[in-house]
């Protein structure tokens, strides 16, 4: 059995983090669900900056919007959502056939917008209505200034990927949006179903402190925050305050792991992959990732919930010198940041596209 068949007969899904006019074109999405059990997709500006800038398929579209009088973002997220309402389409079967469980494909917001709480959700209400599609998130960043809109989205009945989450502390905000966007919704009489996951980065915890703690720490503190965050999860949709809400017919935020490809060359390609097999979550893979785990991965395990022990670990990397909630901080910061850095220089790709081809 392929490892993938593995992991998804776990209860666990797997995405693949990228979305190209080319994978569309090709059939290699299709390939991907076929073969390697993936059912749905990821994207954000980083990954549609390197497509457009590497594939020439975008070009001719660019040329006839900007002929239209579309420029810059108006531009951008009519582009992106021709390939991810394509890449919905070939998913709506599976999303129907799955009670909507499955098949989902992820658009992000302007990242500028990550302060403005209005700006945000008329966004993600923009992004949701052009799409038209029952299976794509809009993804809203977890940072403390975008949780209000998480919140208003929810209640706006908008499915929501809550991305640029670190630690379990910033999990469990995120977590309190979403319920209260739900709970508002019923207190207001509408149907509570509203789906959403939560998008935890793994692999950037252990390239900020490879060269800080010993040798026999590395790669490990991810995984472990990891632990800590799905044991809170757990908790949380355990307790009465979700229980309630869940006899009333609302959904699980599910947890989602990202930035699983390993960043360190002396490691494992399949590490996080193989480290955070658990039943109910979701795992988007980078290409060459998915590939790896399909091609050589070892599935053998289900991801541990021993809290005492995740504990202990965490508290070495403490006594190591590493600040970990304070990191957490900075890791989130400077994902927001580098999210913007992407989205200006992808707008500039497309104006540059637009200034040569149309006179």
């Amino acid at each position: 059995m392929n490892p993938t068949h593995v992991l998804h007969a776990m209860g666990q899904r797997l995405w693949v983090d990228n979305i190209t006019r080319t994978m569309l074109d090709s059939g290699t999405l299709q390939h991907y669900i076929d073969t390697l059990q993936v059912t749905g997709l990821t994207s954000n500006p980083t990954i549609f900056d390197m497509a457009i800038g590497s594939d020439t398929q975008y070009d001719a579209a660019i040329a006839q919007k900007a002929r239209q009088g579309l420029s810059g973002e108006a531009l951008f997220v009519e582009l992106a959502l021709e390939d991810l309402c394509r890449a919905a389409d070939i998913l709506l079967p599976m999303h129907r056939a799955s009670g909507g469980h499955d098949g989902w494909v992820s658009m992000e917001i302007s990242p500028l917008l990550a302060q403005d709480t209005a700006g945000s959700l008329q966004a993600a209400r923009q992004i949701f209505a052009l799409a038209g599609r029952p299976n794509l998130f809009v993804k809203i960043p977890g940072t403390p200034e975008s949780l209000p809109a998480i919140e208003a989205a929810i209640f706006a009945g908008i499915p929501v990927n809550v991305t640029l989450l670190f630690s379990c502390a910033q999990y469990l905000a995120a977590a309190e949006a979403y319920i209260r966007g739900v709970e508002r919704r019923l207190t207001a009489g509408l149907p509570p179903a509203v789906m959403s996951v939560a998008s935890v980065f793994v692999s950037r915890w252990d390239v900020a402190i490879k060269d800080k703690v010993p040798g026999e720490l590395h790669n490990r503190l991810g995984i472990a925050v990891c632990e800590k965050t799905l044991q809170a999860s757990r908790e949380l949709l355990a307790s009465e305050r979700w229980q309630r809400l869940a006899r009333a017919g609302a959904l699980p935020q599910r947890v989602l792991w990202a930035s699983t490809g390993s960043k360190d060359p002396q490691a494992s390609d399949t590490l996080y992959v193989e480290a955070l097999a658990a039943p109910d979550t979701i795992n988007t893979l980078p290409e060459k990732t998915l590939l790896a785990f399909a091609d050589h991965g070892r599935p053998g395990h289900v991801m541990p919930l021993h809290g005492a022990q995740t504990q202990a670990l965490l508290d070495r990397f403490t006594g190591a010198g590493i600040d970990i909630d304070a990191l957490a901080g900075q890791l989130q910061r400077e994902g927001a940041e580098a999210f913007v850095k992407s989205w200006r220089a992808l707008l500039l790709r497309i104006a540059g596209k637009c200034q040569a081809m149309v006179p």
